[in-house]
C-alpha cells in the first residue's frame, strides 16, 4: 500500500485541532509514543477518523529513550516467554524486510563465555532456539556461530583475554525510536489523521456514562477543545494511570522501570560487534551506533516524577562497572559523552523486581468505555496497537499494517549506492538514506536555493543545517529541545550536550515558527537550563536528589518542574 508523505508542521498541527473539534471523530487516541502513533495508523488504515493528541512531542517520553534494538528479547526464553519472544522475532523481521527497510538495519552482539562446556552449551542452546523462532518468520539476519578464544579477540580485539574463554555471535536489529516512531506518525498523518502534538489532555467528555471524548488543552496557544469521538484510546505509558483516575477507573496498574544509557565514543571500545553481558539483576548491552557505542540498561523501580526521570552517579557507576568487567581498557566517567534515562511501563506483578514485571501488554475496556493499553515491549508497538483497535472496534475491517510500509521505505532501495546529490559525499548521503529513505531528496530540496544548508550546523557533529530545518517544516518540531534531543542526537552525540548547536538552531526554527526575539531568547535559555540540569543531576548519588537536581529546570511547554 503506497501512502504519499504528508508534512507535519506547525501550521499543520493548528489546522489539526480545528478539525478534530470541528465534528465528531471515530476515535482519539492519546499519547505520541510509539503504541499511540501505531494505534492511530492502524485505526486509520481500517478506515476510521481518526485524531491524536500528545502532551509534549512525538516519542518525547519511553519512545525515544529506549536501547534502540528491535528485538525478541533473549533473555526472555530462561522466562519461558516463548510466545511473546517469537512475535517481537516475527515484528523485527518484519520492519527489516517489508515496513521500514531504510530505518532498521542489523547488528550483531557476543555473548562472552566464562564457563568452559556447560555454559556454551546453556548459552548456545538458548541461542539456537532464538534463531530458529525467528526463522520461522522470515529472517533476513545470520545464522549465529560459535567463537574459539583466538576467534572472539579477533573480533572483539577490545574484550579483556581473561574475562572470556570464547564466545556466541547472534544477530538482531536497531533502529533510532525516536526517528522510527516519528515515521509512523508521519504515516498516519498521511493516512488522514489529525496530529496534535504539545496538547494535553485536562478531562474527559462524558454523557450516559460513557466516554465521548475529551478535553484538550494546546500548549502552544493555551486554548481548550473540545474533541468528540465514539472511543478515546489512552496510549500514555507510564502515564496510564493519570487517565484511568479522570476516568474513575482502576483499569491497568501499571508500574515504571528507569532504564539509563551512556554514549561513547566509538574508539573507546575496540569491536566489530556489539556485547551483552549478564548482570545481577539483568542484562547489559554494549550497543554499536554509528560513531558511538550505547552502553545499557538499568532496571530499577521508579516512583518519582516522570517527565524528566534523571540518571544518578550510581546508576553511571553501575553500567561502567560491567562494561569494565568485560574491557581491556576501562571506560571512566571523562569517556561518557552522553546520558539518557527512560522509564518502562510495566503491568504491575506479583514481584516488586522490575525486571520480572510483565513485558507482555494488555488492553482493557472500561465500563465507561474508554480503552487502555499498556505494557509491551518497543518490537511489538504493531501489535499492540491492532489488539487496542479490535478491542475499541470489533466491528471494524481487519488490521492491514503489516502491508504498509512506513513513509521514506518506497524507493529506498533504489536509492541505496546511487550517486550522491547536492555534492555530498558517499558517507554523508548513506547517512540520510538511513534517517529519511527516500525522504532524503526531500530534505535537501531547500538547499538548491541556500547551499549553506548543506552545511553541519555544529563542527563536531554530522547534522545539517537543512535537517534542523526539516524538522521544523516537516517533522513538527516546535521547540529546540525536539530537533537537539529527537530529530536529532545532539543531546547526548556531542561532549557539549548540544549547547554549540544551540544559537544556529535558534535561528533556523525561529524563521519557520515565527519566533519573536524573547521567544528566541526563552527557547535558548530552556535548552541551556536543561543540560545543565541533566548534568547536575548525573553528579548525584541516588535516585531522590538526581530527581531534585533534574527538576531545577523547568519544562519548556508548561514553564513548571513536572
Amino acid at each position: 500500500m503506497h501512502v504519499p508523505p504528508k508534512p507535519l508542521s506547525n501550521g499543520q498541527r493548528a489546522a489539526d485541532l480545528e478539525r478534530m473539534a470541528a465534528s465528531e471523530l471515530d476515535l482519539v487516541v492519546i499519547g505520541g509514543g510509539v503504541t499511540g502513533a501505531g494505534v492511530a495508523l492502524d485505526a486509520a488504515s481500517r478506515g476510521l477518523s481518526v485524531g491524536l493528541v500528545e502532551q509534549r512531542d512525538y516519542a518525547s517520553g519511553t519512545s525515544s529513550r529506549s536501547s534502540k534494538l528491535l528485538h525478541g528479547g533473549l533473555r526472555y526464553l530462561e522466562q519461558m516467554e516463548f510466545g511473546l519472544v517469537r512475535e517481537a522475532l516475527a515484528e523485527r523481521n518484519l520492519m527489516l524486510n517489508h515496513l521500514c527497510p531504510h530505518l532498521a538495519r542489523p547488528v550483531s552482539f557476543v555473548y562472552p563465555l566464562q564457563h568452559r562446556v556447560w555454559e556454551r552449551a546453556y548459552v548456545g542452546s538458548g541461542v539456537l532456539l532464538y534463531d530458529g523462532l525467528a526463522s520461522l518468520a522470515d529472517s533476513p539476519l545470520p545464522h549465529p556461530e560459535h567463537l574459539s578464544h583466538t576467534a572472539l579477540l579477533e573480533l572483539a580485539p577490545g574484550v579483556d583475554p581473561a574475562s572470556a574463554i570464547g564466545g556466541i555471535r547472534y544477530w538482531d536489529a536497531q533502529v533510532d525510536d525516536a526517528r522510527h516512531t516519528m515515521m509512523i506518525a508521519r504515516t498516519a498523518a498521511s493516512l488522514g489523521v489529525a496530529m496534535a502534538p504539545s496538547t494535553r489532555v485536562v478531562g474527559l467528555l462524558e454523557g450516559d456514562g460513557r466516554v465521548g471524548g475529551v478535553e484538550a488543552l494546546s500548549l502552544e496557544s493555551r486554548r481548550t477543545f473540545p474533541l468528540r469521538a465514539r472511543k478515546v484510546i489512552n496510549a500514555t505509558g507510564v502515564w496510564s494511570g493519570d487517565l484511568q483516575r479522570m476516568a474513575s477507573d482502576r483499569g491497568l496498574t501499571v508500574e515504571a522501570s528507569k532504564g539509563i544509557h551512556l554514549v561513547v565514543a566509538k574508539d573507546r571500545i575496540r569491536s566489530d560487534t556489539g556485547l551483552i553481558l549478564r548482570t545481577e539483576k539483568s542484562v547489559l548491552f554494549v550497543i554499536p551506533w554509528g560513531e558511538f557505542w550505547i552502553v545499557g540498561t538499568t532496571d530499577t523501580p521508579w516512583t518519582l516524577r516522570r517527565a524528566h526521570p534523571a540518571a544518578s552517579r550510581a546508576d553511571i557507576d553501575y553500567l561502567l562497572r560491567w562494561a569494565n568487567s568485560v574491557l581491556a581498557d576501562d571506560l571512566t566517567h571523562a569517556d561518557v559523552i552522553g546520558v539518557y534515562a527512560g522509564l518502562r511501563p510495566l503491568l504491575k506483578g506479583e514481584s516488586d523486581e522490575t525486571s520480572k514485571l510483565s513485558r507482555e501488554h494488555a488492553v482493557l475496556e472500561a465500563e465507561n468505555g474508554l480503552v487502555s493499553i499498556a505494557g509491551g515491549k518497543y518490537t511489538t508497538y504493531r501489535v499492540m496497537a491492532e489488539d487496542a483497535v479490535d478491542v475499541a472496534f470489533p466491528d471494524a475491517p481487519p488490521s492491514t499494517t503489516d502491508d504498509i510500509p512506513l513513509v521514506g521505505a518506497e524507493g529506498f532501495a533504489d536509492l541505496v549506492g546511487s550517486e550522491p546529490t547536492h555534492g555530498l559525499g558517499p558517507a554523508a548521503w548513506e547517512r540520510l538514506l538511513g534517517r529519511y529513505g527516500s525522504l532524503a531528496t526531500e530534505v535537501l530540496a531547500p538547499a538548491d536555493g541556500d547551499p549553506g544548508l548543506l552545511e553541519p550546523v555544529v563542527d563536531d557533529a554530522p547534522y545539517l543545517r537543512a535537517e534542523i530545518l526539516y524538522a521544523t517544516t516537516h517533522e513538527g518540531a516546535l521547540h529546540l529541545d525536539d530537533t537537539l534531543t529527537r530529530r536529532t542526537r545532539l543531546s547526548i552525540e556531542t561532549s557539549h550536550r548540544g549547547v554549540d548547536a544551540v544559537e544556529a538552531t535558534a535561528d533556523l526554527m525561529g524563521g519557520v515558527l515565527g519566533w519573536s526575539d524573547q521567544a528566541r531568547e526563552d527557547e535558548v535559555a530552556h535548552y541551556l537550563a536543561r543540560v545543565e540540569a541533566e548534568r547536575d543531576s548525573q553528579e548525584q548519588e541516588d535516585d531522590r536528589t538526581a530527581d531534585a537536581a533534574r527538576m531545577g529546570a523547568p519544562d519548556v511547554r508548561t514553564g513548571e518542574s513536572e
